[in-house]
């Protein structure tokens, strides 16, 4: 059942791209930032988010870290008089635990439907940003499976994703440079991990035209990084060492953690080296959505190049909180890089190269299929 769904929620994307075009009502011109552009509607975009809902409340223990989340909900209290003296024993990320132990008091011992809710409330924020801001939904939708996000985070990484997904609920703050409720929605999600942090001082890097000074700066101190990597591990551990990540390097070296799988740093890095191809013509566009979500793939490159040559297990998991926008300026990049009939090419390769990858990550590193 669980390695058939793997194949079906493939099979649900290619769905969605002939009721895309068949069904009526599902595109609609909407203002965007101040521009009118084509959108999906809504319920197309509800409809679309369903199975993964109810594939994520129904998988079995197996699946990613979720038998860790069964035995801590087993742990909490089923009323709400138990609640203050549950979240004095939650050492970490008390925000989760408080929303979590609190929606057990309202439906009890049924699992599924908790992870039904939390599911739920993961794919409402992200891809209300993605139907919202993405040009091609449904192919932002199948990059989201392809690219095994959607198991690696709501299966496998259930209590970081629900902070990466409030992060990204405040991307319209972000681009309207809103800067204090952008803060203060970040600093809600470091309550349901404390990694959602590093993201407040990228809000201000990412502003401004594609490959600007900033970023460039990033990725180039990404890359000393590498060089002097044994330096850099020892900033990072003195950095940690009044935080709840204190003993993030020296849990990497035990585990002889060797970081993130080249192939899967090279994936994750196509949509800001692609842009870097493409330079001129997202400059000459110049579109703030665009551009912001072209440096936020900037970071996400950056981050991940690190994670290579550290930890795929922690620093590996920090680019989550960017590498969402690239599925956003993907599309953009090969529809306006190319010729109707290039794009059209390019896009079958891509689709091509994300369905590879996905074998290779769900069945021959993970075997689930």
């Amino acid at each position: 059942m669980l390695s058939n769904n793997y194949v079906l929620i493939l099979l649900w994307t290619g769905v969605l791209a002939v009721l895309y075009f068949v069904m009526p009502g599902v595109r609609r011109v909407e203002l965007v930032n101040g521009r009118q552009a084509e959108r999906v509607a809504p319920w197309f975009a509800v409809m679309a988010v369903l199975p993964l809902v109810y594939f994520a409340s129904v998988r079995g223990a197996e699946a990613g870290d979720t038998v860790m989340y069964i035995e801590a909900y087993a742990e909490m209290p089923s009323r709400l008089s138990g609640l203050s003296e549950y979240i004095s024993t939650v050492q970490k990320d008390q925000g989760f635990y408080y929303v979590s132990a609190l929606i057990k008091c309202l439906i009890g011992d049924r699992v599924a439907v908790y992870f039904f809710i939390v599911a739920a409330i993961q794919c409402f924020l992200i891809f209300r940003i993605f139907r919202k801001y993405a040009p091609a939904f449904v192919t932002v939708f199948f990059l989201f499976i392809a690219s095994s996000d959607f198991f690696s985070w709501i299966f496998n990484g259930m209590r970081q994703f629900t902070a990466v997904a409030i992060t990204v609920a405040c991307f319209p703050f972000i681009l309207k440079k809103k800067y204090v409720p952008a803060i203060i929605g970040i600093l809600i999600a470091s309550l349901f991990h404390q990694s959602a942090l590093l993201v407040i001082p990228f809000i201000f890097i990412v502003q401004g035209k594609a490959w600007n000074k900033k970023t460039i700066f990033f990725i180039a101190a990404s890359i000393i990084a590498v060089l002097f990597i044994d330096r850099f591990t020892g900033v990072l551990d003195a950095m940690l060492a009044e935080t709840q990540y204190k003993n993030v390097v020296s849990d990497w070296q035990e585990w002889n953690d060797d970081g993130t799988n080249f192939l899967r740093v090279l994936v994750y890095s196509m949509p800001a080296l692609l842009s870097l191809v493409g330079i001129r013509y997202v400059r000459y566009k110049n579109d703030p959505v665009i551009n912001i979500c072209v440096n936020m793939s900037i970071v996400s490159m950056g981050l991940y190049i690190v994670s290579m040559f550290t930890s795929g297990i922690f620093i590996g998991r920090l680019p989550i909180y960017f590498s969402l926008y690239g599925y956003i300026s993907l599309p953009w990049l090969i529809k306006h890089m190319f010729t109707d009939k290039s794009a059209k090419i390019v896009q079958l390769c891509m689709i091509g190269g994300y369905l590879v990858f996905y074998y290779y990550q769900m069945h021959l590193t993970w075997g689930l299929f």
